[in-house]
Order: structure tokens, then C-alpha cells, then sequence
């Protein structure tokens, strides 16, 4: 009988045995900093009127006065679907090791949505994001975003693309269930042979906004292809939330190039709705307009977009994410001190975002200027019974560091955009 050691040499055991212990290691160190980062809040929401200090609830109170409830909305809320009675899904690669960085990405939405079950994903999931929006006296309501699969030229599903799916039908479905809660945001990709058939049947249903994220659908809003796809959207008086600058949440796949938000030009041009959400925040992008097209700051593209006279009337900027720990200073201050422009911006959270430790930094807003060491104990108080309050309180709280100049209500409100027509009715 041959010994199993004398099948194997001692050298590939030897190496078989550091690459087996390497990736417990690994396994043990990404799960605890996962646990330790990916989820904000070790306080129980509903335990926030009971226990949070009386400056804190002041700072809160301070956030929605003035703000009138019906009319106080989130337009960038994320649903994460892993339930096939859902249709929704990820890609596997994302719940693979084979795909770390994706993998690891995956670990930390999981996490911060409260996921701890996979076959009960979906269900923990709306129950989470319900259970922090509760407790919030003057709540308002939440956009909950559709996410359409990769779309090839041809109109072919492109499922390797496909970082993940969440059908309109399932935001539609919440939306009718907690319409005290959330509206829908549907998801068309307009490269699809059934596009427009698609947006005319829920422009029908009364839904009003689309989401897009080009880096990652793979979509060049300026392809003339698109044209007939607007053309309807017009008609029907619909909004394009689409994302603009770089994008780090979801895998892009070298295709940065298409948050550049001169690529907008053409429903624009077309007298099409368009909110860049971001407001193009991350990254550089050509400048389309030269011949060289040199590469300057996505933000900087978009603020010239803004202050066009043509583009007035259709293009509107989104303020979620600017305050993350990745973004300029600069970007937020000239957001804060642009006060021409307030009334076309809106709000959104990009949940689960906020709930993800490491992504929020308010030390470096405080050393900014943009919030005092008072404001700042305060907000982080906050953020441990309630990241998605928080987000919303900090946005209000903010201060230019030169102008002192805050973000005004209507960022806030649903002014900028007609109010959602779609607001569905309890399923009892």
C-alpha cells in the first residue's frame, strides 16, 4: 500500500497546506471586517425616541422643520433580490470566492441589508429598510429602484454582464404593498427589442421614473438607436434617473466611459426629463467637445451642463452620495455654495450605502468645515440607531465652509420633479 505522502511530494503538500491556510485566513479576516464595517448600527431603530439625547433629537427636529411631510422624498433607494419568486437575482460570480472583489462587494450589501438568511433574502431585506423608516416621525417617502438586465446592441441578454436584476414588477408589487413608504422607479433598458412597448405599458400603469446605470447596463445614452425610446418618454412626460461619473458600487467592466454626462445631450436635446444622479461626483471623463478630448472631473462637465441655458429647463442633478468618504470636498462645497441651482437638485440616499461603515467619514466633513464637533457627536449618535435618518439629517445640516450657505428646502421636496402620479394602494 503506497502512503498518500509518497503519492504527493512533501514540497506541494507543503504549498497546498500555505494556500489552504491563506484562504481560511482570508475567509476569517474579510468575514469579521465585514462584520465589523458593513453594518452601521449596533442600536435597534426603534429604540432611537427612547434612548437618543435631547440635542440629538433637537438636530432632527431642527433637519424637517419647515419641510412639508407629503411632499419629502428619497429618489435613490436600492432593492437587493435573491429569491427567484421575485425574479430577482445576482450574478454568481458575486457569491463566489472565484470573484473576490465582487464577492467581498456582495458580503458587504449582504450585511448592511440585514441579510442573514439567503432564502429569506428578499423578505429581510424590505423589512430592514422598513424598520429604519418607521421610526422616522416625518418619513416621507422612498424610490424604489428596478435595476434591468445587460442589454448587447442587438438586443440580446447579456447574462455575464448581468451584474444584478431587479424587475419592475417587484418595485411595483412594494410600492402597491407600503405606499405610505415607497413609490416605484421602474428599469428599461432601451437597447431591448421590447423597449418601448415596455416604458408605454407602465407610462400606462402611472409610473413616471427610470432608472439607468450605463457603466454597468452597458447603455451610451447619445446612441441615436435610443431616439424612438425618448421620443415615447417625452410623450408621456417621464423622468430618466440615470447614473453619471464613475461608478465603484457594482463592476463596470471598463465601460466608465458612459457616466460621462455630456452623453445626456441628446434627450435633452430632445426636451427629455434627465436627473444625473451623483451629479457625475467620482472620476474623469472626455471632454466631448474638443477635438483632443482631453480628460477633466465628470462634476465639472456636469456643472457646465447646468449652467447651459439649453439644458435648463430638462437637467436636474442628484445629490447622493457627495458626502461619502470618497468624493472631494470641493465637489459638496460648490453644491452647497451653487444656490442658483438648488432648485434642480434632489435628494436621494442610495441606501444600503449609508449603512456601510467605512463609507462614512463624518471626521472629515467636521475637519472640512462642512459640520461643527458639536453637529458631528450628534450626527454620529444618530447613525448608530439610524444610518438612513442620518443620511438625511446630515444633508440638512450641512454648512458651505466659506458661504455658510445650506442646501435649501426644495432639494428636499419633490418640486423638482412632479410628484410620483404612481402611489399604488395597500394590498390587505
Amino acid at each position: 500500500m503506497i502512503s498518500w505522502s509518497k503519492k504527493v511530494p512533501l514540497k506541494s503538500l507543503q504549498r497546498m497546506m500555505i494556500v489552504f491556510l491563506s484562504l481560511f485566513f482570508t475567509y476569517v479576516f474579510v468575514d469579521h471586517t465585514v462584520g465589523l464595517f458593513g453594518a452601521a448600527s449596533l442600536a435597534k431603530p426603534e429604540m432611537m425616541e427612547k434612548h437618543l439625547s435631547i440635542s440629538a433629537k433637537k438636530l432632527v427636529a431642527k433637519a424637517f422643520n419647515g419641510l412639508p411631510v407629503a411632499q419629502i422624498m428619497d429618489y435613490h433607494t436600492h432593492v437587493l433580490g435573491l429569491n427567484k419568486v421575485n425574479g430577482a437575482y445576482v450574478n454568481e460570480k458575486m457569491k463566489s470566492w472565484l470573484h473576490p472583489i465582487s464577492h467581498i462587494k456582495f458580503l458587504f450589501y449582504r450585511q448592511a441589508a440585514g441579510i442573514t438568511d439567503e432564502h429569506q433574502a428578499d423578505s429581510q431585506y424590505i423589512n430592514q429598510l422598513i424598520s429604519l423608516i418607521k421610526p422616522i416621525k416625518n418619513h416621507g417617502r422612498y424610490g424604489l429602484m428596478a435595476f434591468d438586465r445587460f442589454y448587447n446592441e442587438d438586443g440580446s441578454i447579456n447574462e455575464n454582464m448581468t451584474e444584478f436584476y431587479v424587475p419592475n414588477d417587484y418595485v411595483v408589487r412594494l410600492s402597491k404593498q407600503y405606499p405610505e413608504y415607497f413609490f416605484p422607479i421602474i428599469s428599461i433598458h432601451p437597447y431591448r427589442k421590447d423597449a418601448v412597448k415596455k416604458l408605454s405599458y407602465w407610462a400606462e400603469q402611472g409610473v413616471t421614473l427610470i432608472k439607468w446605470l450605463p457603466n454597468s447596463m452597458g447603455i451610451d445614452p447619445s446612441k441615436e438607436i435610443i431616439r424612438p425610446f425618448y421620443q415615447k418618454m417625452k410623450q408621456y412626460g417621464m423622468v430618466l434617473i440615470t447614473h453619471t461619473g464613475e461608478e465603484q458600487a457594482v463592476n463596470a467592466e471598463g465601460l466608465q466611459a458612459l457616466g460621462n454626462p455630456l452623453l445626456l445631450r441628446l434627450p435633452l436635446e430632445m426636451g427629455v426629463k434627465v436627473v444625473a444622479a451623483h451629479s457625475a461626483s467620482l472620476g474623469k471623463c472626455q471632454d466631448l467637445r474638443l477635438p483632443n478630448k482631453p480628460e477633466i472631473s465628470c462634476f465639472d462637465l456636469f456643472l457646465r451642463m447646468m449652467h447651459n441655458e439649453r439644458y435648463k429647463k430638462y437637467l436636474l442633478g442628484e445629490i447622493s452620495a457627495t458626502i461619502l468618504f470618497n468624493r472631494d470636498p470641493l465637489i459638496l462645497q460648490t453644491l452647497l455654495n451653487d444656490a442658483a441651482i438648488h432648485g434642480r437638485l434632489i435628494n436621494g440616499s442610495d441606501y444600503p450605502l449609508p449603512v456601510i461603515n467605512f463609507v462614512i467619514h463624518t471626521r472629515k466633513l467636521k475637519n472640512n468645515g462642512f459640520i461643527t464637533e458639536s453637529e458631528q457627536k450628534l450626527l454620529n449618535e444618530i447613525y448608530q440607531f439610524n444610518p438612513l435618518l442620518f443620511d438625511f439629517v446630515l444633508k440638512r445640516t450641512l454648512k458651505s465652509p466659506v458661504k455658510k450657505q445650506s442646501f435649501s428646502d426644495d432639494v428636499f421636496l419633490n418640486g423638482n420633479i412632479s410628484s410620483p402620479r404612481y402611489l399604488g394602494s395597500v394590498n390587505k
